[in-house]
């Protein structure tokens, strides 16, 4: 599902973005709600980028990457946790690409994230490639997402990748 934003581009530098599990619920521009092998799956885009609340028998978990006030986590590059009865992981990666490549890449992720049923882009006024984008799956007990934040007034690309899956008893 793709959709045009009616707000400002809160979140315009790339280094603005914080990560967070366990937030709140925030207000959310737009929301996609999946049900996903037993799992309840809601992507959020939010003014200030994207939110995923997660679900299920294992336990709920709440993912947020945006510009938080006050916020003291930057976007790491990875993290691994548990999370209740989830294992956690994320990752996020920052490209910087050219004008042209960035316009490009843009139009790409908006055309394969649109038109997928599991997929939520959003574009914001003033540039057709600024944008964020979310795409789910669930695949033998695991929930991932993965998401994209453009920044075309700086030629950089924000994308995460997370994994949730049941954690395993460990055998004594």
């Amino acid at each position: 599902m793709l959709t045009s934003l009616t707000t400002p581009y809160t979140d315009t530098r790339a280094a603005d973005l914080a990560w967070c599990l366990g937030k709140d619920p925030l207000p959310s521009l737009a929301d996609l709600d999946l049900q996903l092998d037993g799992a309840t799956v809601q992507l959020r885009l939010l003014g200030a980028s994207h939110q995923v609340l997660l679900d299920g028998a294992e336990g709920s978990c709440s993912e947020t990457v945006a510009c938080l006030p006050g916020s003291s986590t930057p976007l790491p590059l990875g993290v691994a946790k548990r999370v209740g009865d989830w294992e956690y992981e994320f990752a996020a990666r920052v490209e910087t690409l050219s004008r042209g490549s960035f316009a490009g890449r843009a139009q790409e992720l908006l055309a394969l994230v649109a038109d997928h049923p599991h997929g939520l882009a959003g574009t914001f006024p003033g540039s057709p490639h600024a944008f964020t984008a979310m795409l789910a799956q669930r695949h033998e007990g695991q929930v991932s997402w993965r998401t994209w934040h453009a920044y075309p007034q700086e030629g950089r690309l924000v994308a995460t990748r997370t994994r949730v899956a049941v954690r395993l008893a460990v055998p004594r």
